[in-house]
């Protein structure tokens, strides 16, 4: 299996109980594992600053499927919550928002899809969930925990977590 970093986010809907749902459509068990899962974190809106809040949060998986497949699969899952790319602002309101952020050390360049992810290192509200889970991962020659501290993460608030509801 091969080890996968992925970011998730969203602001549409109650997005803590959408992104929980794509965490766990995503990780079924057999082609994707999940091996750990970050916090939920408040993160205020980037590139379109005119919208509510996002929640982002980072996972680890071990993998058997190739990039592509991975790709396609994360886009059936942001498909299946809502998410309607032919219809949206670039940066802006979505429901769910799933992207790949490493693939073991794979390096791409493909029309949709490249690796590790070309804004990885600009973005606060990927470095500071990706931290929390993978703070030594080297990514393109930089440690997760050096990347992290040379962004501004102001205005980042890690959640409490979801309560679990009691068992009858």
């Amino acid at each position: 299996m091969i080890e996968a970093l992925l970011a998730l986010g969203g602001n549409v809907g109650n997005s803590r109980v959408i992104l929980d749902r794509a965490v766990r459509l995503l990780c079924d068990g057999k082609e994707i594992r999940l091996k750990a899962r970050s916090s939920d974190y408040l993160t205020p809106p980037w590139g379109f600053k005119y919208q509510p809040p996002f929640v982002n949060l980072c996972i680890v998986v071990e993998t058997t499927l190739d990039p592509r497949a991975l790709l396609e699969r994360t886009q059936q899952v942001e498909l299946s919550l809502g998410r309607d790319r032919a219809h949206e602002k670039r940066n802006g309101p979505r429901t769910a928002d799933i992207d790949i952020l490493a693939y073991d050390d794979v390096a791409l360049d493909l029309p949709n899809l490249t690796l590790p992810h070309p804004r990885l290192f600009e973005r606060a509200f990927v470095l500071v969930p990706l931290a929390e889970i993978a703070p030594d991962k080297v990514i393109a020659g930089r440690r997760v925990a050096d990347a992290v501290r040379a962004v501004d993460a102001t205005g980042i608030e890690k959640l409490a977590p979801v309560p679990k509801p009691a068992a009858p």
